[in-house]
């Protein structure tokens, strides 16, 4: 199988390095310092307990020099995705399928989805719809990713726990590109179920992101002081009842209640989210894919969400404040 992973960062590398070991055909797209060290001496990932696993045998090129492959896996952040739409598309051929790992509501959320919103755009993560257009959403397989995984240095990937990336179609069929692919990963060790409903899916993690993720930028808490302060816990609890009303206008099933989803992120502990150890790092956030793109969901089904449009705004701010003085801001 024929693969190319672009964002060599912290889950591709992850992916890559497994798929590639297993036999399969692997090309990282990559820049910098990261494409430098793959090319010169692969990619290493070590385990979480301590094992390294080296695939020293992986290709790695610019996107503009790569050629079409089977499966595409974008690994980058949902942000990143839209300014390389075009070149995404150079690297399909007929039938390839691409595969996306982003964070958060996916671009093609209404491809083939029956009913009055079918085949709708959604202009908060795809401006313009450049990745309708260049990638096109009949390629698409959609993926929810659970792994947490660190690029340590170029070249050098840690996973920090987790295995488990589920797959499925936007049209719900178990179909052979989604069946040969999941095959695929569960060789290369990977747990990888194929969802006839991958939307309730996809919507079980961002619950939580779109409530943690921001409010932690904002407070700059971990996930357990969050979750034990009575104020923030409220929060999040509203955040999350706004989110579920727009989720089941749009037929989403949520099979947790919104104390055990709570619950759950409490118990994962002092764990700092990916926005908050952004807003340290002074980089762009995942706020459009994340909670942008739930706010306008809920304007194209007529549902308001305040508490979700006043944590944005905020955030918004933060984001645009940290970014224009080109620093990270952190209380450690």
């Amino acid at each position: 199988m024929n693969i190319a992973i672009v964002g060599a960062g912290a889950i591709g590398g992850y992916l890559g390095v497994k798929l590639a070991l297993s036999g399969n055909n692997v090309t990282f797209i990559a820049r910098g310092e990261n494409l430098k060290a793959i090319q010169a001496n692969g990619m290493t990932l070590t385990m979480e307990d301590g094992t390294s696993l080296h695939a020293p045998q992986v290709k790695a090129c610019t996107i503009d020099e790569a050629t079409p492959h089977d499966y595409v896996f974008l690994t980058m952040k949902s942000h990143q995705v839209s300014p390389v739409a075009e070149q995404i598309g150079r690297l399909c051929h007929d039938k390839t399928a691409v595969v996306t790992l982003q964070n958060g509501v996916p671009w093609w959320y209404f491809y083939n989805l029956v009913g009055e919103y079918q085949d709708r755009q959604l202009s908060s993560i795809d401006p313009g719809g450049a990745q309708w257009q260049h990638i096109g959403p009949q390629r698409v397989i959609g993926a929810v990713v659970y792994p947490a995984a660190e690029l340590v240095a170029p070249g050098v990937v840690k996973l920090i726990e987790g295995n488990r990336f589920t797959l499925g179609e936007p049209s719900g069929e178990k179909s052979e590109r989604v069946t040969a692919l999941a095959q695929a990963m569960i060789a290369a060790g990977f747990k990888t179920p194929v969802s006839t409903d991958i939307r309730s899916e996809l919507w079980v993690k961002l619950w939580g992101n779109l409530t943690f993720n921001p409010v932690s930028a904002l407070t700059h808490a971990t996930l357990e002081d969050i979750c034990n302060f009575d104020l923030t816990r409220n929060l999040a609890a509203r955040m999350m009842a706004e989110a579920q009303t727009v989720g089941e206008k749009l037929g989403v099933q949520f099979k947790i209640s919104i104390d055990k989803r709570i619950a759950g992120a409490q118990a994962v502990g002092a764990h700092k989210t990916s926005m908050l150890q952004d807003i340290e790092h002074g980089k762009a956030l995942e706020l459009e894919a994340l909670l942008g793109s739930v706010i306008e969901l809920g304007r194209i089904c007529n549902i308001p969400t305040p508490t979700l449009d006043s944590v944005y705004a905020l955030t918004r701010l933060l984001e645009q404040s940290v970014l224009k003085k080109g620093k990270g801001l952190s209380l450690d």
